[in-house]
């Protein structure tokens, strides 16, 4: 039975099996509280193709209490942003919502930029309105192609060569193999994203080496493969299915409120947390 997932952590898990080590991958755990934080670094080409992710770097933040404590979540939007500062040196940011706004369990990238302190309008037309402690933040929800027939990859492409970022955060609902990581985990990385590629439709890959710009991926687990529940295999014909939680609606709200709120921390640091949440509330 193979299996399905977006993180980083599970794939080394899965690989790694009784084994001390995989070699050209490098994993640290650190945890604060209820709240655990483990980077997997893929370092070489086995490496990458032992754990089938990219070479790069790949943080996950786990909270287990995220959806219901205050303090986790604030605590979670801080780590979130210290993460971005340290990814990207430059003031000019486009961030990419992907996923349907309409399906819910994949509609985290839509609602995380309906939480963006949006900049770029601002310091391009009235640049005294904003000083430089506060970033120049572009948005869009380029959707999904089965609605508008045009790969993301593409549209986002096209807004690049428009705004010029030099950086590109793209963010996505994904799909996990452990159920206690599902709805309670952020994954960061620099490595790019291949949209769907956890529920097994993959779309071209967003990534440094195809956009010129480093391109940052945040991403939470909304979903997991029937199998998984079930724990054996399951009839082919019931394969693709996907499980999510029954409060989904308060997962998707919470847990893009606070990647926007992050972004919003790493992007404007003339801001405080509250501050922020004055705003976007």
């Amino acid at each position: 039975m193979s299996i399905r997932t977006d993180l980083a952590v599970e794939a080394h898990e899965i690989t790694r099996g009784e084994a001390k080590e995989i070699e050209g991958v490098k994993l640290t755990k650190t945890g604060q509280g209820s709240i655990t934080k483990t980077v997997v670094e893929v370092m070489t080409e086995s490496g990458a193709k032992s754990i089938g992710k990219n070479i790069g770097r790949y943080i996950t933040i786990e909270a287990p209490d995220i959806r219901y404590s205050l303090d986790d979540y604030e605590e979670v939007c801080r780590m979130l942003a210290d993460e971005l500062r340290h990814m990207i040196k430059s003031s000019r940011i486009l961030v990419a919502g992907l996923g349907n706004r309409d399906i819910t369990p994949d509609a985290l990238g839509a609602e995380t930029v309906s939480g963006l302190i949006i900049t770029s309008h601002i310091k391009n037309k009235m640049p005294e309105v904003l000083d430089d402690d506060y970033g120049i933040v572009s948005a869009i929800t380029p959707g999904v192609m089965g609605t508008t027939g045009i790969e993301t990859s593409e549209i986002i492409r096209g807004v690049a060569e428009k705004v010029k970022p030099e950086a590109i955060i793209v963010i996505d609902a994904l799909a996990g193999a452990d159920i206690n990581r599902v709805c309670t985990t952020i994954q960061i990385s620099d490595a790019g994203i291949a949209p769907g590629s956890g529920v097994g439709n993959n779309r071209s890959s967003i990534d440094r080496e195809g956009f010129g710009v480093p391109v940052i991926a945040i991403g939470v687990p909304t979903v997991i493969a029937a199998e998984r529940i079930a724990g054996r295999e399951i009839p082919k014909e019931y394969e693709p299915l996907m499980v999510t939680t029954k409060d989904i609606d308060l997962v998707i709200k919470r847990m893009s409120k606070t990647v926007a709120n992050g972004i919003n921390m790493a992007m404007h640091k003339d801001l405080s947390f509250r501050d922020i949440e004055s705003i976007v509330d």
